[in-house]
């Protein structure tokens, strides 16, 4: 019985692992990459995020840099405008550069000067690509579908990999330690079986959750597991006020946020194209606990009127859990160090399918050599025989 089980697991972790080894390369490897790009982007793009403080120096009115980049961009209709927390740092606007909501054109604005700190077309930031790498191997739709059969398939691999590798007696010591001065068929396997054992709970957990974005269903079932019901379409209350527009709205929405919110976090205003919408703003709580606590605000288009608040502390058990989930995944649910866990467990599941293959080719090649050696001793023993009887 134990035979027959570890020979269909050892099937299914052969061909299931081959089939979607590459995919499971690309998006453990991009994944590594997207783990540190809250602290990486404004690194790589400096310029674009970050500003000279002068001590003293006044911010300017949120309403005269929007004037400003409207003045510049025109043409281009302002849709978000997001504030990092920090007082470096720039206020970058989003104008819909296309058809499409995801077509942003985004530019920085230095918020004491009203320069413009750069621009960028948000589909060809180098963050975004790795992001379509790792959710759709940049082939969108098509992409999507193969990611999704491809994570399900390692999660298979996974188990499949723990019958395999589970110990009896004798390999005990094998199986949980890396001979590291061994051979390197030796040395391949132990990288392959005893990191993949150690890190096997988490790669499994993060791989598990990344089927909430390929899945509807799986989405779906933590709302109906922790609410009764499927997840209700959340939509910006109606913009009422009928009044007309005021001057330095948009700063007065600004200031009351950080009065109703007065937590450090990052706050990001979406401005609908249609009067008849409210504003929606949106700030982190850079102070919980955990990451991803996020509260929301809705205010007159017009009037900066605060019309209502959708708070983390009354939202659904639902939405709490699925909030959980993209800090979770992403390694980011207590700061550092649960990002450098994620990042190690991520980086070996990179090396998984790398060395699975070095492994299943070099029983390949032995495969092969095997039945001429067999041939070789099977004539060797017949001329020896022919010598004996002559």
């Amino acid at each position: 019985m134990k035979k027959t089980l570890k020979k269909i697991a050892s099937q299914l972790h052969l061909w299931l692992g081959i089939s979607s080894g590459l995919v499971v390369f690309v998006v453990a490897l991009s994944g590594c990459l997207l783990v540190f790009e809250d602290e990486l982007e404004p690194v790589i793009n400096k310029q674009f995020h970050v500003v000279n403080v002068v001590d003293g120096q006044p911010r300017l009115p949120l309403d005269v840099l929007q004037r400003n980049v409207a003045r510049q961009f025109p043409g281009k209709k302002i849709t978000r405008i997001s504030f990092e927390p920090g007082a470096d740092r720039t206020v970058v606007f989003g104008l819909k550069s296309g058809k499409k909501e995801k077509d942003i054109f985004s530019v920085a604005v230095n918020p004491y000067t009203g320069q413009i700190a750069g621009t960028r077309q948000e589909n060809d930031a180098f963050f975004h690509v790795v992001l379509q790498l790792h959710r759709y191997l940049c082939l969108e739709e098509t992409g999507k579908v193969i990611t999704g059969i491809s994570c399900v398939m390692f999660l298979v691999i996974m188990i499949t990999g723990l019958v395999l590798w589970w110990p009896n007696r004798k390999n005990r010591k094998q199986r949980f330690t890396v001979k590291w001065g061994a051979k390197f068929k030796r040395l391949n396997w132990d990288l392959h079986a005893v990191f993949g054992f150690y890190t096997l709970p988490i790669v499994f957990i993060i791989a598990a959750t990344g089927l909430v974005w390929s899945y509807k269903w799986v989405n779906n079932m933590i709302y109906i597991t922790f609410d009764g019901k499927p997840q209700q379409k959340r939509e910006a209350p109606a913009n009422i006020s009928l009044v007309p527009a005021s001057q330095g709205t948009l700063e007065k929405i600004f200031t009351e946020t950080n009065h109703q919110l007065p937590n450090p976090g990052r706050i990001l205003m979406t401005i609908p194209e249609s009067d008849s919408i409210s504003i929606t703003v949106s700030k982190a709580d850079d102070h919980a606990a955990i990451s991803n606590i996020v509260n929301f605000l809705y205010f007159g288009k017009n009037d900066a009127r605060l019309i209502s608040k959708r708070l983390y502390a009354s939202e659904t058990r639902g939405m709490k859990v699925r909030r959980l989930v993209y800090p979770i995944h992403t390694g980011s649910l207590l700061g550092w160090p649960t990002k450098i866990i994620a990042f190690l467990a991520a980086l070996i599941a990179a090396t998984l399918p790398v060395t699975g293959i070095i492994i299943w080719l070099g029983k390949k090649t032995k495969s092969k050599k095997t039945p001429v050696r067999a041939v070789g001793a099977r004539r060797r023993a017949a001329k020896s025989k022919i010598v004996v009887e002559g």
